[in-house]
């Protein structure tokens, strides 16, 4: 079978991120016509660049750009001139107790820069676009998770067919446990766990940007689609196993407790969602709630004007009307 993206225009936003580098080289496999990367952090785009084009050469067209999801000019300046067919949208803020505390850049680059993406996909009749997503979406607790919710029920019906990938922690991802156990422990400790009861599902990077391309194969309209990632991890477990690995016996552990945003488990779906998943091998299918248009106009309008403003508190109370089951913590 032909692979889905060969002789395809593939553009990826935030693509000197983990998953978007990894979207990159997986994309660039699989003989692209042309493929860009966006990012507004040129180390990252650079890295990726040197990368496929020492591995490629000019058998993949590939040209990093400098460019933020938040400038909509600018996307849609990128958009229409590269013509992509098919868009990845990694480019989020993704670190949970920063967004806490800045919520107005959670709603500036994941809402808003999200939306520039969607409103520029369909003005140029982009075929499709994914959206990346987070299973902090699900009853979230942090303005994070639920700023994702909001772009999830932001995939409403047009020219552009847009579905959202759902999944969990990103093994070896910036900013992910691993990298700072391993880090940790070679520094003789302590290994810092927030709680021993914690738990996260886990997958790696690969078979992240794997799910983001199945999604783009099987992409429908407001289609949400959620990788099967077994029991979840404790955290904990995670821990002593790596400290274990590492043969030393001298490095603690300590606990620091929930972080502002954090809770102890995720979950991949709601109980609703749950009812109306349709399994396709390791991947679920769920329909997603959309915005009626003339709401999302609105509510867009709103959380632009507070995140401008930097109205934090009514950031909080426009993210819990957007999404009725977000729960500040």
């Amino acid at each position: 079978m032909q692979p889905f993206l060969q002789g395809k225009r593939v553009l990826i936003t935030g693509g000197g991120g983990s998953i978007g580098s990894e979207l990159c080289r997986q994309a660039a496999a699989q003989k692209p016509a042309a493929l860009a990367a966006a990012d507004v952090s040129e180390n990252g785009l650079f890295a990726v660049q040197q990368e496929l084009w020492e591995r490629y050469g000019p058998d993949v067209p590939f040209q990093a750009v400098i460019a933020s999801i938040r400038d909509r000019g600018r996307i849609e300046q990128l958009v229409s001139s590269f013509r992509p067919d098919i868009i990845l949208h990694a480019a989020a803020h993704k670190h949970v107790p920063f967004m806490e505390r800045f919520p107005e850049e959670a709603v500036k680059n994941n809402i808003l820069g999200t939306w520039n993406v969607i409103q520029a996909a369909e003005q140029a009749d982009v075929e499709r676009l994914v959206l990346i997503s987070t299973d902090k979406a699900v009853e979230p607790q942090s303005v994070m998770g639920a700023s994702k919710r909001v772009t999830e029920r932001m995939l409403l019906p047009g020219r552009t067919i847009k579905a959202a990938v759902r999944f969990g922690n990103v093994v070896d991802s910036a900013g992910s446990v691993l990298p700072l156990f391993r880090r940790q422990i070679a520094e003789g400790g302590p290994v810092t766990v927030t709680d021993p009861r914690m738990t996260r599902y886990f997958m790696s990077i690969p078979e992240a940007a794997g799910l983001v391309l199945e999604a783009a194969r099987l992409g429908e309209n407001g289609g949400l689609f959620v990788l099967d990632m077994g029991e979840p991890v404790s955290i904990l477990a995670l821990a002593e196993k790596l400290v274990r690995e590492s043969g030393r016996t001298d490095v603690p552990i300590r606990f620091t407790g929930l972080r502002p945003g954090e809770r102890l488990e995720e979950r991949l779906l709601t109980p609703e969602e749950k009812q109306t998943a349709v399994r396709m091998g390791k991947i679920l299918r769920v329909k997603t709630d959309p915005f009626r248009p003339e709401e999302l106009e609105n509510l867009l309008r709103r959380f632009q004007d507070a995140a401008q403003a930097g109205n934090r508190e009514e950031i909080f109370s426009l993210l819990k009307e957007a999404v009725p089951d977000y729960q500040r913590k």
